[in-house]
């Protein structure tokens, strides 16, 4: 038989004394052959991303030292000296990082970062590097290589910064390519094509891939094999068919079970009264570009926008849309050029200083990033009370709210007294909600609050949210990348591109008959659609 190209044989990776278990990583067996796609799923915390960074031999420093053996290509990566494995990353080995913004150096251009990989690992004159950067830059989709080249990471979306650390780690066609949710942030068109691009890789270079992700659209987009970790542990492992169609563990049956799905509904009815009405919105970015032009950006075009009480409205589209900052305009975090704003039947536009202050404690906002979002120095408990005491509410009055709605989102009571560190994603996102919904808003706005998160987690935050508006009825704007989350939750869905709204409908008309070529092509690329059923009728087709 062949050998394969990684081979890990029970690994250990120790956590530091005082920790909620002893190893990060337990006992963890596993092969990948050339070629080869080995998804790797499983919530945070279950030891996926460290398995990674000890086959790179990136562990933190404040961990004790891996232990087992991790073979690439016969030779056991733990026993070579550190010259040694940097000379093999990038070269023969490569990673993608989860989070490319960090990833990324802000002093230098993105051209000159990718650049760095063939300097060091050939002898190619500088002008052919650029040429090479810049076709590398074209083959994972992003556009204008030539000026995204002189770029620094700020001025470049999320998702094209992954794609930049994509284009550096496939720069000297590596024989292994590690990918930790490379595709997390993206939205599902450019997802699509860099699963393609990871496809096509696999295919000419027979590059042994190992994907690291909590979406099982994406395993069953892509995987020849499954590895589902929980808490450092392999619980199971088998061919992908197998896996989605069969799962053997019970956690993986859970895991599965909370995957959202294709399941477009019908709009509720007796919504009536109009919380948000949004009339003929526009906003124009002006810039500098890197080559010293002028660049206008329509970012919102025209746009009009309603929401009833009770009712909860998606807006999807892709990276550059427009959508989050339609979600500014409407919370005036950033002022429209043009346009009215309505909430509860009050104006929103044009109010200044306390008065505008006041206004906005019928609107608040959901970011996607909880880990951000929260003040450090802040308790939970302290967050959740701010805003209440600002407009108004006594101290003792805005700390028993604080306390009841740490309940009412599923945390103890207790969770007040404790900083954002002590807290799971999943809990610092259930805490900001809780923030939001402090001063009983009449218009709650969730700008891709769940994207990041586990598909369990996702799921018990997608109910949380449905269970707080079913007790406060605010409306709820949900801004999402993922149709299959917007068919579970939205009474209608519009799909932005480019600054304006194409197309609206209720979740069960637009996804049956979709008018617009861009709304079809947004369907076409959610990844597993088709596959992914529910475990009540899972059969033996689910693909790999």
């Amino acid at each position: 038989m062949t050998a394969p190209l990684l081979d890990i044989r029970n690994l250990f990776v120790p956590l530091p004394a005082g920790a909620d278990r002893a190893y990060a990583v337990e006992d963890l067996s596993f092969s990948l052959a050339k070629g080869e796609i080995l998804c790797i799923v499983g919530e945070t915390g279950s030891g996926k991303s460290l398995t990674a960074m000890a086959t790179m031999g990136l562990l933190p420093p404040n961990l004790p030292r891996a232990s087992g053996q991790v073979s690439f290509e016969g030779t056991d990566l733990l026993t070579l000296p550190a010259s040694t494995r940097r000379k093999m990353a990038g070269s023969r080995l490569a990673m993608i990082f989860q989070e490319p913004i960090a990833a990324l150096n802000p002093i230098y251009t993105v051209g000159k970062q990718v650049s760095e990989t063939f300097k060091l690992h050939t002898d190619l004159r500088p002008d052919a590097i650029k040429a090479r950067v810049i076709d590398l830059f074209r083959e994972v989709r992003l556009p204008n290589p030539e000026e995204i080249f002189n770029a620094y990471p700020h001025q470049l979306s999320g998702g094209q910064c992954q794609r930049v650390m994509i284009a550096s780690a496939l720069a000297l066609d590596p024989s292994l390519l590690i990918a930790d949710e490379p595709t997390t942030a993206l939205d599902v068109t450019t997802q699509a094509q860099i699963l393609k691009l990871m496809l096509d890789l696999r295919e000419k270079h027979g590059t042994g891939i190992l994907f690291i992700t909590h979406d099982f659209g994406v395993v069953a987009e892509i995987a020849d094999r499954v590895a589902v970790m929980r808490q450092g542990r392999l619980v199971e492992i088998g061919p992908a068919a197998e896996v989605l169609a069969h799962p053997k563990a019970e956690y993986t049956q859970k895991l599965l079970a909370a995957v959202p799905k294709l399941e477009p509904r019908h709009a509720r009815s007796g919504l009536t009264e109009t919380v948000l009405k949004a009339s003929g919105v526009a906003k124009l970015f002006t810039s500098r570009t890197v080559l010293g032009t002028t660049r206008e950006v329509r970012a919102v075009d025209n746009v009009d926008l309603t929401i009833r009480r009770g009712e909860t409205v998606g807006l999807v589209g892709e990276s550059g849309s427009g959508k989050s900052t339609l979600a500014q305009c409407v919370i005036r975090l950033v002022e429209p050029d043009q346009g009215d704003l309505v909430i509860s039947g009050e104006t929103f536009s044009g109010l200044q200083g306390a008065a505008l202050r006041a206004a906005r404690q019928r609107v608040q906002i959901v970011f996607q990033d909880p880990y951000t979002a929260l003040d450090p120095r802040q308790t939970a408990g302290n967050a959740i009370a701010e805003g209440p005491i600002i407009h108004g509410l006594s101290r003792a009055k805005a700390k028993e709210r604080a306390l009841d709605l740490l309940e009412a989102v599923g945390l103890d009571r207790s969770a007040a007294a404790r900083f954002p560190h002590e807290f799971s994603g999943g809990q610092r996102q259930r805490i900001c909600i809780a923030r939001a919904l402090a001063v009983e808003p009449q218009l709650l706005i969730a700008d891709e609050s769940v994207s990041a998160l586990d598909v369990s987690v996702q799921a018990q935050i997608l109910d949380l949210l449905a269970e707080m508006q079913e007790r406060l009825q605010f409306g709820l704007l949900f801004i999402t990348h993922d149709l299959r989350v917007a068919s579970r939750i939205c009474d209608r869905i519009a799909v932005m591109r480019q600054g304006r709204i194409v197309e609206q409908e209720e979740p069960a008309e637009l996804f049956a008959h979709p008018r617009e070529n861009y709304t079809r092509e947004l369907l076409a690329a959610v990844p597993g659609s088709g596959r992914l059923i529910s475990p009540a009728s899972r059969t033996g087709n689910a693909g790999s």
